[in-house]
């Protein structure tokens, strides 16, 4: 990766600029119709009970013919969903389970939820993204990739360094975890291309910067990378790259926007 395009998605949000953490983006599995989400934290920018569905690029940008699909009755139901590490992949919203280390998956057709602990994961504001200001809830942060689901979090046995796992989404296990030597704290986002960890820092109100990338390959950790983009706010809640369509999309506080990116 080695550019990052102008905003070619900039919207606020489908409900309320009040609501200013979540998480956005289009079902990342390759073979997936188009069926873009949203899903925002509706109490204390904390926790999340429906996700937005909406089945073409247009009606999402309309804001119409959606549908909110119940994931939990209430917000603090044991299956509710905590913190903007939200993803969509093969009709399933993977997420951090209400007030624990664990992970939640949600299949939108049979309505059925698994669950998986997250081992030493620091929750509840333990090991949030940090980097200009501290956004509240962001300890798990959930990727998508080709064929797998990613987890980033951080633990105190790696120093509260970014600890990256590759989830099967089917039987919601881990298959391999990498620990980096990266302070959480010290980042604003990450997001995750074909295996490699992209970590971000807050340059100015309109502009974030990728600095770090991590290599799950070959475990190689990059530190002089300097790849700017844009936003339109200064906080970030959720970024993820999507494979089906090599986008980026970007929850900036209210606003939702997606970018194109090159090699």
């Amino acid at each position: 990766m080695n550019k990052i395009s102008a905003p070619v998605v900039t919207k606020l949000n489908s409900i309320s600029k009040s609501y200013i953490s979540g998480a956005w983006g289009r079902d990342a599995q390759l073979n997936s119709k188009e069926r873009y989400w949203e899903h925002c934290l509706a109490s204390g920018h904390k926790h999340g009970i429906t996700v937005r569905l909406y089945n073409s690029h247009e009606d999402f940008m309309a804001n119409k013919n959606y549908k909110d699909e119940p994931i939990a009755p209430s917000y603090t139901d044991k299956n509710a969903v905590q913190g903007s590490g939200t993803i969509l992949y093969d009709n399933t919203v993977f997420y951090q389970c209400y007030s624990t280390a664990e992970i939640c998956s949600f299949n939108i057709t049979t309505k059925e939820i698994k669950r998986m602990k997250l081992n030493g994961a620091g929750i509840d504001n333990k090991f949030p993204f940090c980097y200009y200001s501290c956004r509240d809830w962001t300890d798990i942060d959930l990727e998508a990739g080709q064929d797998a689901v990613w987890v980033i979090y951080a633990t105190e046995e790696n120093h509260g360094n970014i600890v990256v796992s590759r989830l099967d989404p089917l039987e919601l296990n881990i298959t391999h975890t990498w620990k980096t030597h990266l302070f959480k704290r010290s980042v604003s986002s990450t997001f995750m291309v074909c295996g490699v960890l992209y970590a971000t820092r807050y340059v100015s109100t309109y502009q974030e910067e990728v600095f770090y990338a991590f290599d799950t390959t070959t475990g190689q950790e990059i530190n002089t990378l300097s790849l700017t983009f844009e936003k339109v706010a200064a906080g970030i809640a959720n970024l993820n790259y999507n494979p089906a369509d090599r986008r980026l999309y970007l929850y900036n506080d209210a606003y939702l926007l997606a970018y194109g990116i090159f090699y």
